[in-house]
């Protein structure tokens, strides 16, 4: 445990850096919009296109981890859905909650942490599962969010809109692209390679320190009362009940004959051990469910995970 310990720390160390120094008035709030350009549209898309690029095609498209992951996804989301979506709680922010226990922070943290953790091998694996939450669980959310009084139109609009920001996003076209230079085994000429390196070796500090000022940010923006029932339940969820899951239905798989290895099946149970992703709270503010339990939900997971994700590699490893 001491061992994992000291290879998660300084993850974890940076994004409360984030967080102090947007507290502290140090980092001001109005350049966390910069810093998160620069890793969104810059050093994450370098380091995918990367990782994509040096990885086996087959280990891109593995249907095994997309249907044991996607399987996972869809019951995280209904079964939230269904103990959350009562009372005060409409689809709009039930829809929300759900997507926040199911998606981890693949990008700005699962990436660097479980290749430091488990080597460069791991980059297959959670470049597909980041995929396939990006693309089906984000829009199916948003999908279901729109439901509150809303007709068949109004969902029409919502996947379109949906697949209109995935289409703006440049991870999965970095990931496209990695994986078509990956199946072409084609390199890109020295100094463009070198360049992109430059790029790719400061997304994982970058966005580390970046996922701590967001947090601050939205904690410093949410001014009202949450009472603790309604996003502690949701965090706790996220860290136990997702990687629980996980390893339930990939020990189902492989003993019905599902070709997932040992290895691969470590890295799906960690990746879903993550806290929630924190592009979650962007969505949230535009389509206008409820900011301050999504936020908390975030800063809860994130801060907890330290523990939670550090005992998890301990008892996989």
């Amino acid at each position: 445990m001491l061992s994992v310990l000291l290879v998660t720390f300084p993850f974890f160390a940076l994004v409360l850096c984030g967080y102090l120094a947007t507290r502290a008035g140090v980092l001001p709030v109005s350049a966390i919009g910069g810093l998160n350009t620069f890793v969104l549209y810059f050093a994450l898309p370098c380091m995918l296109y990367r990782f994509g690029a040096g990885t086996p095609v087959a280990q891109l498209l593995d249907p095994a981890v997309a249907g044991v992951y996607l399987l996972c996804a869809l019951l995280m989301v209904a079964g939230t859905i269904a103990l959350t979506r009562r009372g005060a709680i409409g689809w709009n922010d039930a829809a929300f909650g759900a997507l926040v226990a199911a998606f981890p922070n693949t990008g700005f943290m699962g990436v660097p942490l479980l290749v430091a953790l488990l080597g460069e091998q791991s980059a297959g694996p959670v470049i597909l599962t980041m995929a396939v939450d990006m693309v089906v669980t984000t829009s199916l959310c948003i999908a279901l969010s729109r439901l509150d009084g809303a007709g068949a139109h109004g969902v029409a609009v919502a996947l379109r809109n949906a697949f209109r920001g995935m289409a703006t996003n440049p991870m999965p076209w970095s990931i496209v692209l990695g994986g078509v230079a990956s199946a072409l085994q084609w390199r890109l000429p020295g100094p463009m390679d070198k360049t992109l390196a430059m790029l790719a070796g400061a997304a994982s500090p970058v966005a580390l320190f970046t996922i701590g000022a967001v947090l601050a940010r939205s904690q410093m923006n949410q001014h009202e009362y949450v009472p603790p029932r309604l996003y502690v339940p949701l965090a706790l969820a996220k860290l136990l009940l997702h990687p629980l899951l996980v390893w339930c239905v990939g020990r189902a798989a492989i003993a019905l004959g599902a070709p997932l290895s040992p290895f691969t099946f470590t890295v799906l149970v960690l990746l879903a051990a993550l806290p929630s992703a924190s592009n979650v709270a962007l969505l949230v503010e535009r389509f206008g469910a409820h900011g301050g339990r999504v936020a908390r939900i975030i800063l809860v997971s994130t801060a907890l995970a330290f523990v939670s994700f550090s005992a998890a590699v301990a008892l996989m490893k």
